[in-house]
């Protein structure tokens, strides 16, 4: 089938290039002249694991093309996804559907017959019926069906995501969209990846729903965790053992420094937003909310503590800025609120993370980035374990011992054991865990 990609960010890259590797003939709008010449030139915008060969190899056989011109893309389409942003509007955190509405104007305006337009960005309920309304007025005659198709891509995994989906749902309002909509996603039949048609308003409402229980699970066992350093309990153990019960499950059930990210945080807000203006307003995502905010600055707080109540003219070694690993997203890192609470405090900050730092740069300025984990730790009265890359969980403890001048490490990820971190002389903090916290303990 072909298929006009709107939008080659995340979620427009990662899913046009699974389509394409799909077998279908895939073109990749953005109205960024310098992204898509870095596209067309191997250069990908964004780090993904394995993005950049299957970008390459699609490319190569032809069923992947990039380009500014919508009306050549949507021409001739059998569907047309819109996959632009919606970031946060500033103000009341709605979502800024400006960029959606200007797609689907240019989209009514280059439409040649028959295509089902899809709204793969996260949009809030309502949204196609916007769509559709503007596609019809800009064309009147024009053969169209809006479809709701929410994307559930997780950074970092986003490949094995499309892939080998957990789901896939399809909002739409009549049986042949739905078809074309099933032909599109027929090569995952083998995998058996489960299709739900439902309308188009409950696949919209479906995605802000997962993202919010998502973050309720995060923010119960942060809490839950806070709790467990006051009473001696360990919230690893906990976590496994509330997450043993199917209908609870595992995921999510990992203390931090709370979510951030391009998803969550923005989402999250469009639905309270949405609820409030329906008049039910949801209460216990609004404190999910404030308490995962709160959270962030605790957590600079912890750190200080940690080096016995103040880190005045200190360096604080940071490990980690984005807001997890395997991607290099600055968006609502827990990182920058975390730092900025230190240097609020007077320390200075060194910081390193494997891929995030060309992005972290124009949002913190004012510190120092190292080379690598053990330039970051050299002289540091602290190291502080952020994001949980798999380069920070085996390190050489003696040889980062060595070079710090104080051994105290926050494990803000608790990627280690606090007995073999205590064995090195360390200090030992972690989330949730009491643990060995003295030197030389165990």
């Amino acid at each position: 089938m072909k298929i006009a990609m709107i939008g080659s960010g995340y979620v427009g890259l990662v899913s046009g290039a699974c389509f394409a590797d799909f077998g279908h003939v895939v073109a990749c709008v953005d109205k960024d002249p310098d992204k898509i010449a870095a596209l067309e030139a191997g250069r990908i915008p964004i780090f993904e694991p394995g993005l950049d060969t299957l970008v390459a190899d699609n490319v190569r056989q032809g069923r992947l093309t990039f380009s500014t011109n919508l009306p050549q893309a949507v021409a001739g389409a059998d569907a047309v996804f819109i996959a632009v942003g919606t970031p946060s509007r500033r103000g009341d955190g709605f979502a800024d559907l400006s960029y959606v509405h200007a797609a689907a104007r240019e989209i009514g305006q280059a439409l040649t017959g028959y295509a089902v337009v899809v709204t793969k960005s996260t949009v809030p309920v309502g949204t196609g019926d916007e769509v559709e309304r503007i596609i019809r007025e800009v064309r009147p005659e024009a053969e169209v069906a809006v479809v709701s198709n929410p994307e559930f891509l997780r950074e970092g995994a986003a490949i094995a995501d499309f892939k080998r989906p957990d789901r896939i749902v399809i909002g739409a309002e009549g049986a042949r969209e739905a078809e074309v909509m099933r032909e599109i996603y027929r090569p995952l039949y083998l995998n058996q990846a489960p299709i739900l048609v439902t309308g188009r308003r409950t696949a919209e409402l479906t995605k802000y729903a997962a993202n919010a229980f998502l973050a309720t699970k995060i923010t119960f066992i942060n809490e839950i965790a806070d709790l467990c350093e006051q009473v001696g309990a360990n919230v690893q153990e906990v976590a496994r053992g509330i997450g043993l019960d199917n209908r609870i499950g595992a995921k999510f059930l990992h203390a931090g420094p709370g979510y951030g990210g391009s998803c969550f945080p923005k989402d999250i807000l469009a639905l309270v937003k949405t609820a409030q203006d329906a008049g039910t307003p949801v209460r216990l995502v609004e404190t999910v909310v404030a308490v995962n905010e709160s959270r962030k600055r605790a957590m600079a707080r912890k750190v200080i503590q940690a080096c016995g109540g103040s880190v005045r003219g200190k360096t604080i070694a940071i490990l980690g800025l984005t807001f997890k690993p395997n991607t290099d997203d600055m968006r609502d890192a827990p990182s920058l609120a975390i730092i900025a609470g230190l240097q609020d405090g007077g320390a200075r900050i060194r910081a390193y993370d494997p891929e995030g730092m060309d992005q972290a740069r124009p949002l913190l300025p004012d510190i120092t980035y190292a080379e690598d984990a053990y330039a970051c730790a050299e002289g540091a009265d602290a190291l502080v374990i952020v994001t949980e890359w798999n380069a920070f969980r085996a390190l050489d403890l003696a040889r980062l011992g060595a070079v710090m001048a104080s051994r105290i490490l926050v494990d803000l990820r608790n990627v280690y054991r606090p007995e073999t971190v205590t064995r090195h002389g360390f200090h030992y903090v972690g989330i949730g865990v009491q643990g060995l916290t003295e030197p030389g303990a165990g």
